[in-house]
C-alpha cells in the first residue's frame, strides 16, 4: 500500500505539472481583461502585505513581480504556508484564471494559505487588479494572446450544495478510500490531514477540485466521482474526527 501511495503521488505531481502547462497553452486564445489604470487604485488593497515594482522585496507576503506564469510558493526566502508549498507542487500556476479564483477567496484555492484576506467579490475588480499586477511581469507584459489574459472562472459553491446536511455514517462508510492516502489519525505524513475540517472548508475545497479549479490531478478523479450528498457526508464525517 505504501508503494502504491508513493507511485499514486509521483503520478499526480506529473500530471499536475503536464496539466499547467497545457493550460497555460490553452489560455492563449483569450483577449486580456480589466482596465489597469483603475486597477493600480485597487492596488491599496495589497500593499500593506505586499511590494510591487523596482527593488520589491518580501514583507508579510513575497513581493509580485514577475507573477504571471510563476509557479505558486516559488519566490526565493519568502516563508510559504505548508498548503500553499503542496499547490506549488501540485502545479498550481499564477494566471489571470487562478488570480481570479484566488483573489475571490483566497481560501476556496488554497484551504491553508496564510494570506489574511477576505477577498475582492465582484469580477470587475479583480480584472482590473489583475490587469495592473500583469504590467510587473517582463513576459509576457505586452502580448494579449499569452497566459495572463484566462477568463474568470466562478469559483463559488452555491448556498443550496453548502446547506446540503451531510450524513456523517454514510461519510464514515465513503471514508475508506480517502484514508488510503490521507491519515484517519490525522498525522501529517507528506499528504495534508482532512480530519476535524469545518463543514464548509471540506465542501469548498472538494468541490475546487470536482470543477477543476484546484490543479491535483488525482484528486479532480476522485471528487469527480462523488455527488453533493457524498461530499456534504465526507464533511461531516471528517469534521468529527479528532
Amino acid at each position: 500500500m505504501g508503494a502504491l501511495r508513493l507511485l499514486l503521488t509521483a503520478l499526480a505531481l506529473a500530471l499536475a505539472a503536464a496539466g499547467a502547462r497545457a493550460e497555460l497553452a490553452a489560455d492563449a486564445v483569450h483577449d486580456l481583461p480589466g482596465d489597469p489604470e483603475r486597477g493600480a487604485g485597487l492596488w491599496r488593497l495589497c500593499q500593506s502585505c505586499h511590494a510591487l515594482g523596482e527593488g520589491a522585496r518580501n514583507r508579510v507576503g513575497p513581493h509580485l513581480n514577475e507573477l504571471f506564469g510563476r509557479r505558486a510558493a516559488t519566490v526565493a526566502g519568502y516563508r510559504y504556508s505548508k498548503d500553499m508549498r503542496r499547490a506549488g507542487a501540485d502545479g498550481l500556476t499564477w494566471t489571470a484564471d487562478t488570480l481570479h479564483v484566488y483573489l475571490e477567496n483566497p481560501r476556496s484555492l488554497v484551504t491553508g494559505t496564510r494570506m489574511a484576506f477576505r477577498g475582492i467579490p465582484e469580477e470587475a475588480d479583480r480584472a482590473d487588479l489583475i490587469a495592473y499586477l500583469r504590467r510587473f511581469s517582463a513576459s509576457p507584459r505586452d502580448i494579449p494572446e499569452a497566459a495572463p489574459t484566462a477568463p474568470p472562472r466562478d469559483p463559488d459553491v452555491a448556498p443550496a450544495i453548502l446547506a446540503i446536511e451531510g450524513d456523517p455514517a454514510y461519510g464514515e462508510y465513503l471514508a475508506g478510500e480517502c484514508v488510503t492516502c490521507h491519515q484517519a489519525s490525522g498525522t501529517d505524513e507528506g499528504i495534508p490531514s482532512i480530519t476535524g475540517w469545518p463543514e464548509r472548508d471540506f465542501v469548498t475545497a472538494l468541490h475546487a477540485y470536482k470543477n477543476r479549479h484546484r490543479p491535483h490531478p488525482v484528486m479532480q478523479l476522485i471528487a469527480g466521482n462523488l455527488s453533493e450528498e457524498e461530499i456534504a457526508a465526507l464533511a461531516a464525517f471528517f469534521r468529527g474526527v479528532d
